[in-house]
């Protein structure tokens, strides 16, 4: 099935980032991907983002939709036929949408959980907190804007870091047949990230010791995103490997 490409604003993305320990993450990949290494450290995290005016590229804007959604992602590189590419690998995608839990996988790439969402959002601090319906997973993260990025192990100031995430377009999914992941590219001509204060952070996904073992996810940094036009565009699904 042909996937359309889709348009939207992404009102606000928050990304928060965990440096982990290659192992713990390489456990979690399915072949032919990889953990990406920074300073040692393969990189993960979660993506909560708001999306506005998602609609078909041809479509007016006044047409789009808005939802609240979020990613647990994995920095990832795998062997391309013009050498190593880099993107995320992403376990799980949850929204507060029911129309992106059924369109997901079906109307585009991206299989969807059902979660509710609680956000408060002032010019001085962000917070944003979901539970999935299945009651697998809990985040619950508060972030104020900082005017540089601090206590980084990750990348030594934001530029370094707002480079590294926007070569990391490619998103490929799980999927429930488990034989293959979705993949989808977020493209834009306006990329730009400020940085972030984590003050409080919880993700039962890595708070769980039976994917990582204590000690071997750190939270490390956050962006943030706001108010940036994108496009979305379907790549072809990539097989994985036992």
């Amino acid at each position: 099935m042909r996937h359309p490409h889709l348009s939207s604003v992404v009102e606000r993305r928050l990304l928060v980032n965990y440096r982990v320990a290659p192992d713990a993450a390489a456990r979690l990949l399915p072949g032919p991907l990889r953990p990406q290494l920074v300073n040692g450290h393969a990189v993960a995290g979660v993506c909560l983002l708001r999306l506005g005016s998602v609609r078909p590229a041809w479509a007016p804007k006044v047409f789009g939709l808005r939802s609240e959604n979020a990613a647990h992602r994995i920095a990832v590189e795998w062997d391309g036929p013009d050498g190593v590419e880099t993107g995320v690998y992403i376990p799980r995608r949850d929204t507060a949408s029911p129309l992106n839990v059924w369109a997901g996988g079906r109307l585009f790439p991206g299989e969807h959980g059902r979660a509710d969402f609680d956000v408060h959002e002032t010019p001085d601090r962000i917070r944003v907190a979901l539970r999935t319906r299945d009651g697998d997973t809990r985040v619950d993260v508060t972030v104020e804007p900082a005017d540089e990025l601090c206590d980084s192990e990750l990348f030594a100031d934001l530029a370094e870091a707002s480079r590294f995430f926007r070569l990391g377009a490619k998103g490929f999914s799980a999927t429930s047949s488990g034989s293959h992941l979705d993949g989808m590219e977020l493209r834009t001509d306006a990329w730009h990230v400020e940085a972030g204060r984590v003050r409080s952070a919880t993700s039962s996904f890595f708070d769980d010791p039976d994917c990582f073992p204590p000690g071997s996810a750190t939270l490390d940094c956050a962006l943030v995103m706001r108010d940036v036009p994108v496009d979305w565009r379907p790549l072809p699904a990539m097989v994985t490997e036992a």
